[in-house]
């Protein structure tokens, strides 16, 4: 496949070719977190793949700020290289690395200790609460291996590069499915295998993502002076884009969290066939993130290279990209919606948790448009570093499907929690489009005080 230079080449090919392995990486990392709940639903049973459920909207929040920080990282690192300045390109990722090591162990350890205050609080299940628990504690301990993973894609993509995750992603989605298959299915070890097989995987993955991003850097030409290993300032300007992005990237998945309570309220079963709809969710969700991501580097180098422009036409080029994946997600979803769920849930499991997964699929499915077009204008605030509309964006997005969703339910059921993803996802769309038409955003670039 050609490398498009996205500083340079067609804005709509550079685009498409720098989304495109990012798609498929991040795909596959949500392949094989669907395999690990059919796995435990075929071989554990429906109560088993409920506490996987109940315990993956916690530990998605988790990654997904990981890949939030990443971002904020990956803006300063791509304006860098789009300015040429391949020395402070260079601090920028000694800072980020340095600075989410220390968060990943903050948070792993946190995760560790108020596991099961946390879950019981989402008011989980009695009859899953201890597998789920069990889950997390496990995913904990490896969380700096899954947090620094993801934070090296970000980085890697910054460069330009975003084959390389591509490549790490199937080599851990493959063996994560044989561990998955010989701990929970051979061994019989339930949540626990699917939990560890996880670990390990991306943990073996982070390892060698750093061993590579370190022979890539030498690759760069050296400019006069010494890269400095942290730098306070660089680490500021990342922050400002970061917790934003975190804000961003992680929306879906607190959302996820807040609204499980009203979920888990409604028993095991339900809780199963909304699980096997939200792991279906999480697939299709891919294209449209990792097409907002991508825009977020293009415009990131542009902005860097001085080429507003430049950023204006890929931004166009991205709308009909996340229309046509929209099109394709509600006829894959609308033709195979019961066969995607059956393959969640055994035979003998509860009419409700079929019920449950078939009319989420069938009801979010003409949606995901919305989610495509906030990504990618959200997109272009962040790589701009213009995070203040951008941020209440996401918030209200936020505000939105929780408060329709507990306001909802009781009213209507399980089934107002579908309402509320649609109505944030919208809100969350419509406020970003307002800041990106001002034009505004195109005199934030961040390192112009630092050239």
């Amino acid at each position: 496949m050609k490398k498009y230079n996205m500083l340079t080449d067609s804005a709509g090919k550079s685009l498409f070719f720098f989304a495109l392995p990012m798609i498929l990486g991040n795909l596959f990392q949500q392949f094989y977190s669907t395999v690990d709940s059919i796995i435990v639903g075929q071989f554990v049973g429906e109560e088993a793949l409920a506490a996987v459920g109940a315990s993956y909207s916690l530990t998605t929040v988790f990654i997904m700020i990981a890949i939030g920080g990443g971002i904020g990282a990956s803006v300063i690192t791509s304006q860098y290289l789009g300015a040429a300045l391949y020395q402070r390109m260079k601090t920028s990722v000694n800072t980020a690395l340095l600075s989410f090591l220390a968060v990943s162990v903050l948070l792993g350890g946190i995760g560790l200790i108020f596991s099961r205050s946390i879950l019981i609080s989402l008011n989980t299940p009695d009859n899953i609460l201890e597998d789920a628990i069990l889950y997390l504690k496990i995913y904990f301990a490896g969380l700096p291996f899954l947090f620094m993973y993801n934070i090296l894609s970000s980085i890697f993509n910054a460069l330009g590069n975003s084959k390389t995750p591509l490549y790490l992603l199937i080599f851990s989605s493959l063996l994560n499915i044989v561990m998955d298959l010989a701990l929970v299915g051979g061994f019989g070890l339930g949540v626990a295998g699917a939990a560890a097989a996880t670990v390990f995987a991306q943990g073996l993955s982070a390892v060698i993502s750093f061993c590579l991003l370190l022979r890539t850097l030498k690759h760069y030409d050296k400019q006069e002076g010494e890269k400095a290993l942290f730098d306070v300032q660089m680490l500021g300007n990342m922050v400002k884009v970061a917790i934003p992005s975190m804000v961003q990237q992680s929306i879906v998945s607190i959302g996820m969290l807040l609204v499980q309570s009203v979920v888990n309220g409604f028993g095991s079963s339900v809780l199963a066939g909304y699980t096997a709809g939200m792991r279906i969710e999480s697939i299709c969700v891919v294209p449209m993130i990792a097409s907002g991501n991508a825009v977020s580097t293009f415009t990131a180098q542009n902005l860097g290279a001085g080429q507003i422009e430049r950023v204006k036409k890929g931004y166009l080029a991205a709308v009909k990209m996340v229309a046509a994946f929209a099109v394709i997600i509600c006829l894959a979803l609308t033709l195979f919606h019961e066969s995607i769920i059956r393959s969640f849930l055994e035979a003998g499991s509860e009419a409700a948790a079929f019920e449950t997964g078939n009319s989420y699929l069938t009801f979010i499915a003409f949606f995901f448009v919305f989610l495509g077009l906030k990504a990618i204008t959200d997109g272009v605030l962040r790589g701009a570093g213009d995070v203040v509309v951008f941020t209440l964006a996401n918030l209200i997005n936020l505000g939105i499907r929780v408060v329709a969703a507990f306001t909802l339910a009781p009213l209507i059921g399980v089934q107002g929690v579908w309402f509320a993803v649609p109505m944030g996802w919208a809100s969350n769309y419509l406020i970003s489009l307002i800041r990106y038409l001002s034009g505004k955003w195109s005199r934030k670039k961040l390192i112009k005080a630092e050239q």
